[in-house]
């Protein structure tokens, strides 16, 4: 089997891995849900995914912290709005879909390695800050799930990356490893090696990230409430 293909089917793994995650917590924990084939339930998500989209293709690299092919951007702020008003597995949906339209405007330019990133990086954060906020939903719960999400999108960031990601995208580039290590040792001396790198680079990006758009989550869900998910 080619890279290409093998990339494939973990993509669909991964994709597929997640929605059942998401799925199971919400037949057995979420009593509150909207159904799946709602129209309300639809627009809700199309929406979501539609501004998570644009806001995704506003991406800029954070060249103080990690080489210029990590960027940050904030696609992950409607997500999480959606996903506290309709449960996970709109999360997991809003976030595909966020990868598809990206794709309409933008193409990749790392092959795909990026998006199947940021796919499934944002999933850590969505999936563990919903579903603790959907067991009871409160400020307070929801102050600790993102919490939460944004520890678990770091860590599991950072075991992506060192274990999966760094070397595919150097196989795909036809690069060693080690020429990304470097790059990433011009910007911080202390990054040695891919471990390094991961703690250095990739998990201070995801823990900044994490953290703004916690904050924006917080300061915005009450207030677009009302005007975006009003219920019939």
């Amino acid at each position: 089997m080619s890279a290409t293909a093998q990339f494939l089917l973990i993509c669909f793994a991964v994709v597929c891995g997640l929605l059942g995650i998401a799925w199971l917590f919400e037949h057995f924990f979420c009593r509150d849900r909207l159904r799946l084939s709602s129209p309300k339930y639809l627009t809700t998500v199309a929406v979501s995914a539609a501004l998570a989209g644009v806001l995704m293709l506003l991406e800029v690299p954070l060249l103080f912290l990690a080489p210029n092919f990590y960027k940050v951007d904030l696609s992950e702020l409607p997500v999480l709005i959606c996903t506290f008003y309709l449960g996970p597995v709109a999360g997991v949906l809003t976030e595909f879909l966020k990868i598809l339209i990206k794709l309409l405007f933008k193409a990749s330019t790392t092959a795909f390695v990026g998006e199947l990133a940021n796919f499934a990086v944002g999933c850590a954060l969505v999936l563990p800050a919903s579903m603790i906020y959907h067991c009871k939903r409160t400020k307070a719960t929801a102050i600790v799930g993102l919490a939460v999400g944004t520890a678990v999108m770091a860590s599991f960031g950072s075991l992506f990356n060192a274990v999966y990601l760094l070397p595919a995208f150097a196989e795909m580039f036809h690069m060693p490893l080690e020429a990304i290590v470097e790059m990433g040792t011009k910007i911080n001396g202390g990054i040695r090696d891919i471990t390094t790198f991961v703690l250095l680079a990739v998990a201070p990006l995801n823990l900044l990230k994490g953290l703004v758009v916690s904050l924006l989550t917080i300061l915005l869900y009450k207030r677009v409430q009302p005007i975006m998910f009003k219920r019939s």
